[in-house]
């Protein structure tokens, strides 16, 4: 496949039968830069059922960014963090700036953080540090904790333990076995399933899939990233979200209807959907400290 058909849109799936959240994107990542990009990539999304959005943030330019979108369309919610890969060097106002973003009314969540061992941008000792504070944070704002865990699974959940965890947890693009799905869900931890539940070569997940308790299991794309199969190498938008939540349907033997509402369901409780403010057209409070950051 050539680089200009990897990053070739595919064209829509068939529209899921009742409307569902996408619980993990990156819109500004999609390519995203002002508010009309974002009512064409959710237009495009409702068509086929996917009716809202979380995007998320890694950095500060992203968080600011996130805010912003929040601000712009009512079907987006925003949720910001420093990524663990981006933890060599944070300083202070790094993270009173992120506590400040984080504050903003349609901010729904902490995150991503958490733990990565898999690239070497950051040491561990940096990363556990800020993870720490996240955990923190979340949990004097009352706000769930959306954690990124990658071939860190023993150091993320012994870190939840010894800091105590929020009441909400999310373990965004889930990537453990069964037994790692038995252990999150006995601490009430939720699960979100992304692309790579639908590879061929995903056994494991694929089993962990089918163990995670319908009230703890949430859907996303992870987008611009982890383009479900059969598109897994193109460009991947809030829109692709159907591709993923008919592979868990059948992996666990259930209609695509049961895991749309389930998981549609699961978001509003978790992320307090009905409870966002609405967006107001003329500038908000909160979207000009993000425009001005």
């Amino acid at each position: 496949m050539s680089a200009a058909n990897r990053r070739e849109r595919p064209e829509p799936p068939e529209p899921l039968p009742v409307p569902t959240v996408d619980a993990h994107t990156h819109l500004d990542a999609c390519g995203c830069v002002e508010a009309a990009d974002v009512a064409t990539a959710m237009d495009r999304a409702a068509a086929v059922g996917v009716t809202r959005v979380v995007t998320i943030a890694d950095d500060l330019p992203a968080a600011r960014w996130a805010v912003q979108a929040a601000h712009w369309d009512d079907r987006v919610a925003a949720a910001v963090a420093l990524h663990p890969t981006r933890t060599a060097a944070l300083t202070e106002d790094d993270h009173a700036e992120i506590e400040r973003l984080a504050r903003d009314p349609r901010v729904v969540a902490v995150g991503e953080t958490g733990l990565d061992y898999y690239w070497d941008h950051s040491p561990p000792q940096a990363q556990q540090e800020s993870f720490r504070r996240h955990i923190d944070l979340a949990k004097r704002l009352g706000k769930p904790l959306m954690i990124h865990d990658r071939e860190a699974h023993e150091d993320v959940l012994r870190i939840l333990s010894e800091e105590g965890a929020p009441d909400e947890v999310i373990f965004h693009c889930f990537s453990g076995d069964a037994e790692m799905a038995r252990r999150c869900a006995e601490a009430g931890y939720l699960m979100s399933f992304a692309g790579p539940v639908t590879f061929r070569n995903a056994r494991e997940l694929q089993e962990a899939a089918v163990v995670v308790p319908e009230d703890l299991l949430l859907v996303e794309t992870d987008a611009p990233f982890l383009t479900p199969h059969p598109h897994r190498g193109r460009a991947n938008e809030p829109y692709c979200l159907p591709w993923t939540v008919r592979a868990l349907a059948a992996l666990r033997g259930v209609s695509d209807e049961r895991i749309a509402e389930s998981a549609e369901r699961n978001a509003e409780r978790v992320f307090r959907l009905e409870e966002l403010p609405p967006v107001v057209r003329s500038v908000t409070p909160g979207a000009e400290d993000a425009r001005s950051a």
